[in-house]
């Protein structure tokens, strides 16, 4: 999994049947164009394909689109949720995390709570700087943040302590 976040690949599965990996540079490098406020083309190997967005949910992932008028249910697993996943915050069984930690080497752009303050799950407590990208570390539970581990503008190892609960 850390490879798979590492080359930023995005998994696409479209219609629980067909899962794609598409790097970064593939997806800039596709052959696609605006048509409409939902609408593209997109030429692949000289077909040509009239895409439009019937539906989305940005936060979950999920699409419903249609291609040269079949509809499709799509889910994109970016990156992001391949950390979050990663770190143990996508399962519920993580309710009782006591600690947060580093979960990759980065830089401490921002801290978001204090010692002694009340959080509720999904408050966000760190803004951690990793691979030019800015990753806002958020509770997994409700709880109080009893230590603090780091300070705004620190260099954090994988695996170093950035939270612990009471």
């Amino acid at each position: 999994m850390e490879t798979l976040f590492m080359d930023n690949l995005f998994s696409v599965k479209v219609d629980h049947d067909f899962d794609f990996k598409l790097s970064k540079d593939q997806i800039s490098s596709l052959d696609l164009i605006k048509t409409g406020d939902h609408a593209y083309h997109f030429l692949k190997d000289g077909v040509s394909y009239h895409i439009e967005v019937l539906n989305a949910d940005f936060t979950e992932g999920t699409y419903t689109i249609s291609i040269n008028g079949s509809e499709f249910a799509t889910k994109i697993h970016t990156p992001l949720d391949e950390l979050i996943e990663k770190m143990g915050f996508a399962s519920n069984s993580n309710k009782n995390i006591d600690t947060i930690e580093a979960p990759m080497p980065g830089l401490i752009l921002d801290i978001l709570v204090q010692e002694g303050q009340e959080v509720k799950e999904d408050d966000q407590l760190v803004i951690l700087e990793a691979m030019k990208m800015e990753n806002i570390i958020t509770s997994p539970r409700n709880g109080v943040v009893k230590k603090i581990g780091v300070k705004q503008g620190e260099a954090v190892d994988k695996k170093q302590l950035l939270i612990e609960f009471q």
